[in-house]
């Protein structure tokens, strides 16, 4: 009895003529292909149909990268508008720094220009912080007895007077301004040269025309100048202007509100008049009496002989 593999055992082609028979086909197809492009059309159908399948399969790729790009882009950004407000913050400093030099430079060549048209030898002097008394109108300025500054000396911006140097020290100066309280400045009205002395008003800023008689002749805006009658301020410097007249009624004592027309509170730089402050010394007494009697000679006094007695 013949006996047979049973089918699932049976076999059939061997293996190694089925690697060869395709490795024939395959031989066969590249030598037609690259003779004839005889596959081009296949290759270009099987190319369409596993387009989608291609484009599907590098989805998440794409997507890594897209995401990846987009928080890349997203850090360059916020560190280029961080370099850039730094940079316009330091911009904004500089300009501000250039527009504060440029203010300065043209008051201070304002000033320079004043010192040349006085005739009175002057120094220019930086303004340094305020007095510590918040009760008075004072500041310090740079310049000392080092530098020729006295006490009484007049100081004053390119608009007029800002006040008088009222303590010196070796290299600074304290300056009262003209608004302070305890100071008074002989003055006159530049329209009709009317004279008086104006006031100090203390934290108001203001000035003070007192007991002024009632037909006195003021008006607002006139220019207050200096009189040079004290032989502190130099005649002819702008003062203050009239803003406010007050009871000027007959029977009363008329009261003006002057606004000064100097930088008190907005000057770096300051003009100091190195006035020559050594005042004449006052006459002797002894030559104080010899001019009154002078002037002022005594009556010769008469003696009257008394009638002698007759003897008895």
């Amino acid at each position: 009895m013949e006996r047979h593999p049973p089918p699932l055992f049976r076999q059939g082609v061997p293996a190694f003529l089925r690697m060869l028979l395709f490795a024939l086909i395959a031989i066969a197809m590249l030598v037609a292909d690259s003779r004839m492009h005889a596959l081009g059309t296949v290759r270009h159908a099987i190319n369409t149909m596993l387009y989608p399948v291609q484009r599907a399969a590098l989805l998440p790729r794409d997507a890594v990268n897209a995401i990846s790009e987009y928080f890349s882009s997203l850090s360059s950004m916020q560190e280029e508008i961080k370099a850039l407000k730094q940079e316009q913050l330091a911009n904004t400093q500089t300009l501000q720094q250039a527009q504060i030099l440029a203010t300065e430079n043209a008051h201070l060549r304002k000033v320079l220009a004043i010192r040349e048209k006085l005739e009175i030898k002057s120094i220019v002097a930086e303004f340094l912080y305020d007095a510590r008394d918040v009760f008075t109108r004072k500041i310090i300025l740079n310049r000392g007895s080092q530098d020729g500054v006295e006490r009484g000396q007049p100081v004053i911006d390119e608009n007029g007077v800002i006040g008088q140097v009222t303590r010196v020290f070796p290299m600074m100066s304290e300056v009262t301004l003209l608004t302070d309280k305890d100071q008074a400045i002989p003055v006159q009205i530049q329209r009709n040269g009317l004279r008086t002395v104006v006031y100090g008003r203390g934290q108001s800023g203001m000035l003070d025309m007192r007991s002024l008689s009632a037909n006195a002749d003021i008006k607002v805006d006139d220019l207050v100048v200096t009189s040079g009658i004290d032989g502190v301020y130099p005649p002819g410097l702008s003062v203050a202007k009239v803003k406010q007249i007050e009871s000027l009624v007959p029977g009363s004592f008329g009261h003006v509100i002057c606004e000064p027309v100097a930088g008190m509170d907005r000057n770096r730089h300051l003009l100091i008049l190195l006035t020559d402050m050594a005042y004449p010394p006052r006459p002797a007494p002894e030559e104080d009496e010899q001019k009154t009697k002078r002037k002022h000679p005594r009556t010769p006094q008469v003696t009257v002989a008394k009638p002698r007695e007759m003897k008895q």
